[in-house]
């Protein structure tokens, strides 16, 4: 028999974070600021580089496609979690469950691939300088953001293509706030031991594939840079620190989730909070405040406005 004519599951149950109504009302006041902040911070970012053409640069570029990215994420499951705060059932179609698995596995390995790039960009303009232009032009750019976005959905519909036919005859509770796909595959009303290996394996070659690749840039980037004693040199070790700040904060708490994905402890819970609702935040956050460049560009843009008004 066909696993799709077993499944009888159509839709899920989402037991979210916390059982008190208390606590799911501050979870909800918490969680809506950071939201909004995280998407229009992004899209803030997004603005003031394509109206900034001093910013009209490879980095920024990929910048403002890392951006994209952490919008998109910010709303695959957010608003849901947030609905879900305030009703007493919180449920999810089979369809919306897989929906939510293919976008968070597409952003998430796009944002891998799309890191990847940055630190190649930093890697060339820091180590090979005067190849930068040459290197480092629109056409590569355009290039690097189109192989991120192919990875990240073929990365996401390898997992897809093996999940969508479990059979789901039964249990349907899953102990999270969107559907986890480890979790999801828990619930299979079969044995699941070689489906959680393929999973283990296809996200954790390309999580510590891409950590393992930026470790060596950014290693490579740091030896150059402390050779180096001037104001140039200065301003790209703040630049770099924001990279592999995001980086470290990133792949933190993917690389833990793919090391032990089918062994939860209850942090778990608030660690898939923060790699999903967070995350997107911090870079704004950390860009904004970090980037000289940036912050000059958003007060071009403020003073503009301001005089715009007065006008």
């Amino acid at each position: 028999m066909a696993h799709t004519n077993e499944s009888v599951v159509s839709e899920f149950v989402l037991l979210g974070l916390s059982n008190s109504w208390e606590l799911q009302l501050f979870f909800f006041a918490i969680f809506s600021l950071v939201y909004v902040t995280s998407v229009l911070g992004n899209i803030m970012i997004i603005v003031i580089i394509s109206s900034d053409s001093h910013l009209n640069s490879p980095m920024y570029f990929l910048l403002s496609n890392l951006s994209f990215i952490d919008i998109c994420q910010s709303n695959f499951a957010t608003p849901k979690m947030l609905v879900d705060f305030l009703v007493e059932h919180k449920t999810i179609s089979f369809e919306g469950c897989m929906a939510q698995i293919f976008l968070l596995h597409s952003f998430v390995g796009s944002e891998m691939m799309l890191l990847v790039a940055m630190a190649y960009d930093r890697f060339i303009a820091i180590c090979k300088p005067l190849y930068y232009s040459t290197i480092m032009n629109r056409r590569l750019c355009i290039i690097f953001v189109f192989i991120s976005w192919a990875v990240g959905i073929l990365h996401s519909v390898s997992h897809l293509a093996f999940t969508v036919d479990l059979p789901f005859c039964g249990p349907n509770e899953v102990d999270s706030f969107f559907c986890d796909l480890p979790l999801v595959i828990e619930l299979a009303c079969m044995d699941t031991y070689e489906m959680e290996i393929m999973t283990l394996t296809n996200s954790g070659l390309i999580s510590l594939g891409c950590f393992l690749a930026l470790i060596i840039s950014y290693t490579i980037i740091l030896i150059t840079v402390r050779r180096r004693s001037s104001s140039g040199s200065s301003k790209a070790l703040s630049t770099l620190t924001a990279h592999i700040t995001v980086v470290i904060l990133f792949f933190g708490p993917c690389i833990y989730f793919y090391i032990w994905p089918f062994s939860r402890l209850s942090v778990d819970k608030f660690l898939s909070v923060f790699y999903t609702v967070c995350t997107p935040l911090l870079n704004p956050i950390i860009y904004s405040l970090r980037n000289e460049d940036v912050k000059s560009a958003m007060r071009k843009l403020r003073n503009r406005h301001v005089n715009s008004w007065k006008n």
